[in-house]
């Protein structure tokens, strides 16, 4: 049976998308096979980074409705051949989802699959805790700024309240993913530093992805980072995520200073 992993958020904007798609694309190319489930109803974009949007013809909401079978629903990727797509609607809304629904797919999914990776939309409504409901694993993406930490703070609490897992009395293992990283601005007080978000949320550390044209450039092409130039600083940060994430005890090195954060909890207590 596959692991499924959430990438979620409480606030749109900080990486979640591309996060979902680079990290799905670094697992399928260590050989793994791995499919990518957009949860954003109504305004999906992972066909879009992806590359995928003109090969849409079901989608997510189509399959949970009983108007096509969840094979017809699938997208291979055409450089990857372990990864696939499962869109969202674009044209329905968040209602058409259903807990019955989604628990079908998700467990369908986890039959056929090593890794399912449901992209959640943001905010706290239907669709995002849906999303997380079956998750094995959660990745809460955060930006280094206040806001968007203290969003991932309620969605930690949700994780730990609204999910299967958490409804049997067992522990959801949940990682940090801080995106858009810029040291310079870190040291000028214009974000949060890497210790402080970490104070804050008090989950484990799984990658810092620094700030960089590299994810935009990449996203505009179709094409998760960990594909369009593997070796920029963002791909390179998201593939060591995924070995973390499959349990090498890799140290995460904040970028523009020598330290890092080495161990199974990196420093931090586990949540």
């Amino acid at each position: 049976m596959g692991k499924v992993i959430v990438v979620t958020s409480g606030k749109g904007g900080v990486g979640k998308t591309t996060s979902s798609a680079a990290l799905g694309a670094a697992l399928a190319q260590g050989g793994d096979k791995v499919v990518v489930v957009d949860f954003d109803v109504g305004l999906r974009n992972l066909d879009l980074v992806m590359g995928a949007e003109r090969r849409v013809v079901y989608d997510l909401v189509n399959v949970i409705q009983g108007e096509a079978k969840l094979t017809q629903a699938l997208i291979r990727d055409k450089r990857v051949e372990t990864l696939y797509l499962l869109p969202a609607s674009q044209t329905r809304d968040k209602e058409n989802l259903t807990a019955k629904g989604v628990e079908a797919v998700i467990g369908a999914l986890k039959v056929n699959f090593d890794w399912v990776i449901c992209d959640s939309p943001a905010g706290i409504e239907s669709g995002a805790t849906l999303a997380m409901r079956h998750a094995d694993i959660a990745i809460v993406v955060t930006n280094p700024e206040v806001s968007s930490v203290r969003d991932s703070d309620r969605i930690i609490g949700l994780l730990d309240s609204k999910t299967v897992k958490a409804e049997n009395g067992e522990h959801m293992e949940k990682h940090l993913l801080l995106t858009r990283y810029d040291p310079a601005r870190a040291e000028r007080g214009d974000m949060l530093k890497v210790d402080d978000v970490l104070e804050i949320l008090s989950i484990p550390l799984l990658g810092i992805i620094p700030e960089s044209m590299d994810v935009l450039r990449a996203s505009n092409i179709g094409s998760p980072v960990t594909l369009a130039d593997q070796g920029s600083a963002p791909a390179v940060a998201y593939f060591d995520a995924v070995r973390r994430l499959k349990g090498e005890a890799l140290p995460v090195s904040v970028p523009g200073e020598k330290r890092g954060f080495f161990g199974k909890f990196f420093g931090r207590k586990a949540a």
